[in-house]
């Protein structure tokens, strides 16, 4: 069976089943059942085998423990904290809740590494306040789905943590990586609100005085040292991902439940039962979708692909815009991860071939993937903002993508330009490089 026939079986089949509404874990899964019938070589052992050495990986082990440690901060009232800090800081800007929203958002994004669970968190508080204050229901929305973003892209990152293990770079260096385009989209984003809050008139916050900027600065300061221990204590080499994850757990569960005493015993159950549905979900992502780029290697697809590229002549930069035009098209349809795995994997030969640093690759790949979660027909962060905000996702499209265009504009900038990813890694990690 040619490259291009195992494409077609395989990608058609999975397309298929997406658009009749099977979950596009068991989408993966189902979609390698016809190749097993047309090549004898294959047997359902081979495939679970090949999904059993996916989740033999220690690394994997800390994206349950993100997961968890991101619940306890919500269920601790971290956002809130998290908040009245934000206010203080830049609520005086015109649109003052609209750039509190974004900063939230940037905090704790560098808290949970979980764009749902910045959707969740923020929008249950942030939505309310902004319609209450007389801003419109589908910017209060959009800018609190396209803000959420920011938690796969500024570090700890889930996805970076999935793409490392999965495509073995140092999660160190994606981390050093993911901090100056998570700031500049922060910043892009407070541009875009300034814009609206002129022309719509919104509401501004007094400015709040020097001391009740230090009281919220103190109140939220434990919360504020997370990224701190996480990302310090993995680029520091004090310890690995996972054994961070499990650190950022620990002091999630203390400082809830100790220190602030905002946890009660009886919400612990509930909490973990939540991390372990959304771990389960995400994890068995991962083995279906291993399965599947096996299987989609072991046909020669990603060295067609390069080969058929190569026939182009592309240069490093047209490249860099297949790439994310592939992750684009890809993330609007289905989950983040399994698509690293799926589509990272077959454009992977294609990025090493024309000199693509695996990080910038990666970095491309992150931020290309984050807009599928603002984007229908998967869109999960905007699901989970419309939810919240009580309003039809059509009617909440066209802020999106006002607001998503100066993040387009980055994603072009990065491609073009590779030291707005690198020059953190080199500076402070080379060593990761």
């Amino acid at each position: 069976m040619s490259p291009s026939e195992a494409a077609v079986i395989m990608f058609g089949t999975f397309g298929v089943l997406v658009v009749l509404r099977i979950p596009v874990s068991f989408a993966l899964a189902l979609a390698c059942v016809p190749m097993m019938f047309l090549d004898d070589r294959l047997t359902p052992i081979l495939l679970i085998n090949e999904m059993w050495k996916s989740y033999n990986s220690f690394i994997l082990l800390a994206v349950p423990f993100f997961l968890l440690a991101a619940n306890l901060m919500n269920a601790a009232g971290i956002t809130e904290r998290l908040v009245n800090l934000a206010r203080t800081s830049v609520g005086h800007l015109p649109g003052g809740l609209g750039h509190v929203n974004v900063v939230v958002s940037m905090l704790f994004a560098g808290i949970s590494g979980s764009s749902t669970a910045d959707a969740a968190g923020i929008g249950s508080l942030m939505i309310p306040a902004m319609k209450k204050q007389g801003y419109d229901s589908s910017f209060s929305v959009a800018i609190t789905a396209c803000s959420s973003v920011m938690g796969v892209i500024i570090p700890p990152s889930i996805m970076m943590v999935v793409w490392g293990g999965l495509m073995s770079v140092s999660i160190g260096g994606l981390f050093m990586a993911g901090i100056i385009p998570g700031i500049l989209i922060a910043l892009l984003m407070m541009s875009t609100v300034l814009v609206y809050a002129k022309r719509r008139n919104y509401p501004v916050y007094q400015r709040a005085t020097r001391k009740e900027f230090f009281q919220a600065l103190g109140s939220a300061s434990l919360a504020l040292v997370t990224p701190a221990i996480i990302v310090g204590g993995i680029v520091g080499g004090l310890f690995t991902p996972t054994e961070a994850s499990v650190i950022a757990v620990v002091y999630s569960a203390v400082l809830g439940g100790v220190i602030y005493r905002s946890i009660e015993r009886r919400e612990f159950p509930k909490v973990l039962y939540e991390s372990a549905r959304l771990a389960a979900i995400s994890l068995f992502c991962i083995g279906t979708a291993s399965a599947f780029g096996w299987l989609l290697a072991y046909h020669r697809v990603p060295q067609a692909v390069v080969d058929v590229m190569a026939g182009w002549g592309t240069g490093f930069v047209s490249t860099g815009f297949l790439i994310a035009m592939s992750f684009l098209f890809v993330g609007m349809f289905i989950d983040a991860i399994p698509a690293i795995i799926v589509l990272g994997t077959v454009l992977l030969p294609l990025a090493d071939k024309v000199g693509m640093h695996p990080i910038h690759f990666a970095v491309i790949g992150v931020i290309s993937l984050a807009f599928g979660l603002v984007t229908p027909p998967y869109g999960l962060c905007l699901l989970i903002s419309c939810s919240l905000g009580e309003v039809q996702v059509v009617n909440v499209l066209k802020d999106v993508g006002i607001i998503l265009v100066p993040m387009l504009i980055l994603l072009i900038i990065i491609i073009v330009f590779p030291e707005f990813v690198l020059f953190l890694p080199r500076l402070i990690t080379p060593k990761f490089l």
